[in-house]
């Protein structure tokens, strides 16, 4: 038991080898090339309960398993969204997304999450409008399990299947606002990917055919018979290819638009409004 006293010079080394190990973490993570040691080696330690564990964290982060995978947990539109082990992990650049889907929603409008992953878009989504009524849907088992966990306070309704075949008929006609992260790497490039992206995370949710689209046509093709008179889609894909993604929502009927912003160069959302 403590007598509430300290002695400085034991408090001194204490704190002095306390700030050793964090150093020496942050050294191991940026020679392992991770960008944001600092950061990194912060919510690592925030994550272990012991020394050991924080070994085994660090281990597990120096072979390259994702940041994320390994506390369990993603920044996302300054939510803490839940990630599983084996789930796509959300990028900041879909932020974007997310922002302008906000500004086409309205509370009480029915939102739908295609290729929802661990569910943060419409997460997201639902804490910057308000009160939606919130589907979503993956084909991946571990992603499904995920999301329902982090949309089960919003009573939203998670489906496991291939897009959109395990919505229920009853939504035919009645969304409002549909987004879709849908994946977008060409196939040929999926080796180009960083490990932790390309090992630890499910190739159907990176692989999106010959030319990185063909996900994204079936989503815009069928997407007519799902949205309200007047709803959206919301595709997020690379300046590259939006040119062709806008061709894919004009012939599905869906009136095109293409948007960017400085803050994530790489990344355009395209939106196709129904009449």
């Amino acid at each position: 038991m403590s007598s509430g006293v300290t002695d400085s010079s034991s408090s001194s080394s204490s704190s002095s080898s306390l700030r050793l190990g964090g150093e020496a973490l942050v050294r191991r993570l940026r020679a392992a090339g991770c960008v944001f040691a600092e950061e990194e080696a912060e919510l690592l330690t925030g994550a272990a309960r012991s020394p050991a564990e924080l070994l085994a964290l660090l281990e597990r982060r120096v072979a390259g398993v994702p940041l994320e995978h390994i506390v369990g947990w993603v920044d996302f539109c300054g939510l803490r969204v839940a990630v599983d082990p084996g789930v796509f992990v959300p990028r900041r650049r879909t932020e974007l997304l997310v922002r302008r889907a906000a500004t086409l929603a309205r509370p009480g409008c029915t939102v739908l999450d295609l290729a929802c992953g661990c569910g943060a878009i419409g997460l997201a989504l639902a804490a910057l409008v308000g009160d939606v009524t919130l589907y979503a849907a993956d084909v991946e088992p571990a992603a499904v399990r995920c999301a329902q966990r982090n949309l089960a306070a919003l009573g939203g309704r998670v489906y496991a299947g291939d897009l959109y075949d395990p919505l229920p008929l009853r939504l035919r006609g009645q969304v409002d606002v549909l987004v879709a992260n849908v994946p977008y790497v060409p196939s040929e490039a999926i080796a180009l990917l960083p490990p932790e992206a390309r090992l630890h995370e499910p190739l159907v949710a990176l692989d999106g055919g010959p030319d990185g689209l063909d996900v994204l046509r079936r989503v815009a093709a069928a997407a007519p018979g799902w949205l309200a008179p007047g709803g959206h889609l919301l595709l997020e894909t690379s300046p590259e290819q939006a040119e062709v993604a806008v061709a894919a929502l004009a012939r599905a009927g869906l009136a095109p638009a293409v948007v960017t912003e400085d803050e994530f160069p790489r990344t355009t959302v395209v939106i196709g409004g129904r009449s």
